[in-house]
């Protein structure tokens, strides 16, 4: 988006953007999106709805207007038959498999509807469908844009290879529609980045939440915080920071930059083949579908999709470009291994101690404060009332009931955990009036985003 941004710039004056004005522009693109996403939640479902309509049709009127406006559009052989191979390599199949990336590119991200589960009614049945239905929508609306754009291309070097204002979308827009109506389409395409970018960050707030409330991130206690709107803005705001840090590699190598939105796509494809894998090697036999499931095709999409996802991983590690220099290498392995390295030591060193299977830690561990649990403190008139139980309303108790132990000491009645299946004992505890079918109903949602 501050690439955009920095084209409009470029397009309509003199000035050229260079890298420390365009990592800027990044940095108050991050501020929104920490501000937008530190609202209520209703307020990010609605803002959620209006991107939809507005991807729908802003691509609808940027497809049409540019068709109409380029003085001369292309052939359809060129369109779907035309091969330009500037990368240097000889190989057409590889070249082709490369090209295959900027799908993979675009076919991420769907799975924010599993991070948002815990927050959506019918979450069991809503998630997956809202998973389908991301990816259907987005093949088909991305397809019609970029048939659309093919058309629309005049010169493939000056437009495609070196666009003048820096991004080739916009010397399209500029070349075929002027620089007025180019604008506007440019403001079209900024706000759908907006949206996207927004809808990103509020996925990943909650996935960083959901690991803190269950202990497994550093700051933990903090992270899985959530103020009166019930919005975790901890999180969000650390995944603000992240992103600052993980932008910092542009100011002085786009090479490095382009490493670390590689290993983005990398891991989060990976973090989906695990999984998959688990569903159709381990828990062939056992696994119990939850009421959305595939039926006899789930292994055979299984497999497929865990040979795409190691084939198009090990795309993500290749050069481009030939032949390979320092400059144009591949870094993407370095990062990556160097994210999975700190991971591995993490639990190695400190989370092996008391994380185990399931995400359950012992009683004892939580009361002699040896265990983050969610913040609850034992000892705290906030998290416990005067009978020794835990609050009612105490936001720290999903955290708790997430995990499997045993009844907690000084908790008057008991409580009631979840195993790892997901099924409760139902041992009692002491809720204030009215709040036990509210926990249950918030449990619902939580068992379902387990299931998914």
């Amino acid at each position: 988006m501050a690439q955009f941004l920095a084209s409009l710039v470029s397009m309509t004056s003199s000035y050229n953007p260079n890298t420390y004005v365009i990592f800027a522009i990044y940095v108050c693109i991050l501020l929104l999106h920490g501000v937008v996403n530190s609202m209520a939640v209703r307020l990010n479902g609605l803002f959620n709805n209006v991107s939809v309509w507005w991807h729908i049709f802003g691509t609808a009127t940027i497809v049409i207007v540019v068709l109409v406006m380029t003085p001369q559009r292309q052939s359809a052989e060129f369109v779907f038959t035309a091969w330009v191979n500037n990368t240097g390599w000889s190989s057409s199949f590889y070249v082709f498999m490369l090209g295959l990336l900027q799908s993979q590119y675009t076919l991420s991200g769907y799975d924010s509807a599993a991070h948002m589960a815990e927050e959506t009614q019918n979450a069991s049945t809503g998630g997956p469908m809202g998973i389908i239905m991301a990816i259907v929508t987005a093949s088909c609306v991305g397809w019609v844009f970029l048939v659309g754009m093919t058309f629309s291309i005049g010169n493939f070097e000056t437009q495609i290879v070196n666009p003048a204002v820096g991004v080739a979308l916009s010397q399209i827009f500029y070349d075929s529609c002027g620089q007025g109506v180019a604008i506007f389409l440019i403001l079209i395409i900024l706000g759908a980045q907006f949206f996207c970018g927004s809808a990103l960050t509020l996925a990943s707030s909650r996935m960083v939440y959901a690991f803190a409330r269950d202990g497994a991130l550093p700051m933990s206690k903090r992270l899985h915080k959530l103020n009166k709107e019930k919005s975790p803005v901890a999180a969000v705001w650390f995944n603000i920071a992240f992103c600052f840090v993980l932008g910092l590699p542009y100011i002085w190598s786009e090479t490095a930059y382009s490493a670390i939105v590689s290993v983005n796509t990398i891991a989060s494809s990976i973090s989906y083949l695990i999984p998959i894998l688990c569903r159709i090697i381990l828990a062939r036999s056992t696994f119990e579908p939850g009421p959305f499931n595939l039926g006899r095709l789930s292994t055979p999409v299984g497999i497929i999709s865990s040979g795409w996802i190691i084939v198009t991983s090990a795309l993500f590690l290749c050069p481009t470009e030939y032949p390979v220099t320092a400059t144009n290498m591949n870094y993407a392995l370095v990062p990556f291994v160097a994210v999975i390295g700190l991971c591995v030591s993490y639990y190695a060193i400190w989370g092996r101690h008391w994380f185990k299977p399931g995400g359950g830690v012992g009683a004892a561990q939580v009361a002699e404060g040896k265990v983050d649990a969610g913040g609850l403190d034992l000892e705290n008139s906030d998290d416990m009332n005067g009978d020794g139980e835990i609050r009612g309303d105490n936001e720290k108790l999903e955290h708790v009931f997430s995990h499997t132990p045993p009844t907690l000491p000084h908790l008057g009645g008991g409580i009631r955990s979840a195993n790892a299946s997901g099924t409760s004992s139902e041992d009692e505890i002491g809720f204030p009036e009215g709040e036990e079918e509210k926990y249950s109903r918030e449990r619902s949602h939580s068992h379902s985003h387990s299931r998914l």
